[in-house]
């Protein structure tokens, strides 16, 4: 299996759960987002994998993932 190290920013994963950018935000504010897998220039960035294991697992996910 391949793995997706591509590096989502709070826009896209607002884009893939079908939030506003704000929501991610408030996310990660209440503990809600994993960790970041990187910081660049103090921005936080998580791999698409991340992403996706942890949408597919948060409570209230009624979309399908991608």
């Amino acid at each position: 299996m391949t793995t997706d190290r591509t590096l989502w920013s709070y826009a896209q994963i607002a884009a893939h759960i079908g939030v506003r950018t704000d929501t991610v935000r408030s996310y990660r504010k209440h503990g809600l987002l994993p960790p970041p897998d990187v910081t660049e220039g103090g921005r936080p960035f998580w791999y698409a994998d991340t992403v996706r294991a942890w949408s597919a697992a948060r409570p209230g996910n009624r979309r399908r993932p991608r």
